[in-house]
């Protein structure tokens, strides 16, 4: 079985790779990083030129209409070389859900962002364990009334619409699309430089048009949940790579008794510690986006066991790399501490090392 990237999606990430490390350059993120600005807006600005934000649109907005495994390939590469734009927010947690169960006039706010005209948003966390859905919905009228909190919500406050779930009384788990504005944003303290922000709805009322897809049977909610968790450990994957790609090119010229660190035993098998935790993450990630695009019985299990070993293989990971550059590595001037940020950020995202256990736990008793 060929588990290699067939030759579009090979293309995709050569597209992606080579216009990222001339917009992400470590120069650039510094100037960046001095700016103040809540994302890059001309790099998100050349991945719209360049066909990348509309990968996972529909066709009828100028999308692609492409899937996850293709969203994957361009949010490692993102992750890979830390590129500060809300690609995550924008694709993996609005985009994606509105293409899929959108109706046509709620797919038609998917327009402006192919040209990266917008940024969109959506709440897949909540207070404890990640993937819970206490925010409520009510039927009033000819529209719904939203009560809940929810955490984590990156690029709140910049988004023109953020997607919220909420269980809708009488039916199930419904997505509802809410401008900012109606809600209360406070922002949160964030790893990186992304804004994060909790959203509190209390009475807020929305008419009957903003619930996605018009139903509340689920469906929109999985997605949503699923391409949560997809993206995020889409980021990690090309964290941990880009990570891997410093290290390795340090110990190879950093000499300590005239002799390089790559020719110290502990250290070859340190580098080597970090690259097993890679393609352990790797291989998990491109086995839960092939099954997320192919609605498999078992991705969330498979889903699961990609969230663990970013939340905690990677993270450690990224300690050994730290440890092998002395000093530097803690130094905010070197590029590693940027890897490490994201990679703690992706963490938090998906709720952490345990409280992943104890989904992959729930989920294999089910079968059992």
């Amino acid at each position: 079985m060929d588990f290699n990237l067939d030759e579009t999606r090979q293309a995709l990430r050569g597209l992606a790779a080579e216009l990222l490390a001339r917009e992400a350059a470590p120069e650039r993120l510094e100037s960046f990083e001095k700016s103040g600005i809540t994302y890059d807006t001309v790099t998100w600005k050349a991945l719209a030129q360049a066909g990348l934000l509309g990968v996972v649109l529909p066709e009828e907005v100028g999308g692609a209409g492409l899937g996850p495994v293709e969203l994957t390939v361009i949010l490692r590469e993102i992750g890979a070389h830390v590129a500060p734009v809300p690609a995550y927010a924008s694709l993996a947690l609005a985009a994606l859900p509105i293409a899929r169960h959108g109706t046509a006039a709620q797919r038609a706010l998917l327009g402006p962002l192919v040209e990266g005209d917008t940024v969109l948003t959506g709440a897949y966390r909540e207070v404890g364990p990640a993937g819970l859905v206490a925010a409520t919905a009510r039927p009033d009228g000819d529209g719904y009334v939203l009560d809940g909190v929810k955490t984590f919500v990156p690029y709140a406050a910049e988004a023109a619409r953020i997607l919220i779930p909420a269980r809708v009384d009488g039916a199930g788990v419904g997505v509802f699309l809410v401008e900012p504005a109606a809600a209360t944003v406070t922002a949160h303290p964030s790893a990186t430089t992304e804004p994060l922000s909790r959203v509190e709805l209390t009475g807020v009322r929305v008419g009957a048009d903003a619930l996605l897809g018009g139903v509340a049977d689920g469906a929109a909610w999985d997605t949503l949940r699923r391409s949560a968790v997809s993206g995020a450990v889409a980021l990690s994957s090309g964290v941990i790579e880009g990570a891997l790609k410093i290290t390795t090119e340090y110990v190879k010229t950093r000499e300590q008794f005239e002799r390089a660190l790559a020719q110290f035993q502990a250290v070859t098998m340190q580098i080597g510690d970090v690259y097993i935790a890679k393609r352990a993450l790797d291989v998990a990630v491109w086995a839960g986006a092939w099954r997320f695009a192919e609605d498999a019985p078992d991705t969330d299990e498979v889903l699961a066991i990609a969230s663990y070993n970013a939340c905690d293989p990677v993270v450690k990971a990224l300690y050994t790399c730290q440890h092998l550059h002395g000093g530097i590595g803690l130094d905010v001037t070197y590029p590693l501490h940027r890897y490490f940020a994201w990679a703690k950020h992706s963490g938090h995202l998906l709720g952490g090392a345990e409280d992943q256990l104890d989904t992959l736990g729930a989920l294999v008793a089910q079968e059992a």
